[in-house]
């Protein structure tokens, strides 16, 4: 009679290597969670204070950069540690680039900014679909997202006009300009608009932190993270614009 040979068990906590991740999961508070939070919020605040200059003196330098930013972000993506890196290098290059084309040609046209800025989106929707670069896709959708907003509220309040003549100016006589629109911000239905897009941002900024997958520290989560910096930090942005002109 032939002894009968269990299979040997093997304990679920052991993974193989080919199931094992291929980098850190996430979690709410997590370093690799806020980092990739904090470099969406850093590209989407600090580079407007060196691209606005640069593109009303040299458009084409700014415009042939974008070729800079396409290649760091293939690099990243190809020789980082974490190729997500390059993932949101790559979504922040199409905001450079329809930035440059706005404010480097058609700036003092209001109307158009939106439609420029969107030029980006077809590639963000075939990431999405492709399940490829949704790092980038959603950093690029969040801060556009922050943009219509903020032109939104040019539109509610009748800021159009001074939008015009500031473009139309050099950067040192807008100041005038800037403070006669201040005037027309600080008032009730100013005030009453502002606070509601300002819930809006914070809302469609926040919302992402009720997905278990935020707070179950998943993978997948990293692309939310960079949508919520760029959203959130686009209050910052124009807060810094309204702080600047309001003390200037």
């Amino acid at each position: 009679m032939s002894a009968t040979i269990s299979p040997p068990v093997i304990s679920a906590s052991v993974q193989t290597p080919a199931a094992a991740p291929m980098v850190q999961d996430v979690g709410l508070g997590s370093r690799l969670s806020w980092r990739f939070f904090g470099l969406a919020a850093f590209l989407v605040s600090i580079p407007v204070f060196i691209q606005a200059p640069l593109v009303r003196q040299w458009p084409w330098v700014s415009l042939v950069l974008t070729l800079g930013w396409i290649a760091f972000g293939y690099t990243l993506c190809r020789k980082s540690s974490n190729p997500l890196y390059g993932d949101l290098v790559l979504g922040f290059t199409w905001s450079w680039f329809a930035g440059s084309i706005y404010w480097g040609w058609f700036r003092w046209e209001p109307f158009i900014h939106l439609p420029i800025e969107s030029v980006g989106v077809p590639f963000a929707l075939w990431a999405l679909m492709q399940q490829r670069y949704r790092v980038g896709a959603f950093f690029y959708l969040g801060s556009l997202w922050g943009t219509a907003i903020t032109d939104g509220y040019f539109y509610l309040l009748g800021l159009i006009p001074f939008w015009r003549q500031v473009m139309q100016v050099e950067v040192r006589d807008s100041l005038p300009i800037l403070q006669t629109a201040l005037l027309q911000i600080q008032t009730v239905s100013g005030a009453l608009w502002a606070g509601a897009l300002i819930l809006v941002l914070c809302v469609s900024g926040l919302l992402p932190l009720v997905s278990r997958r935020v707070w179950r520290g998943q993978h997948e989560a990293l692309h939310w993270w960079a949508f919520m910096g760029a959203v959130l930090s686009t209050l910052v942005v124009d807060g810094l614009f309204w702080f600047a002109v309001r003390f200037a």
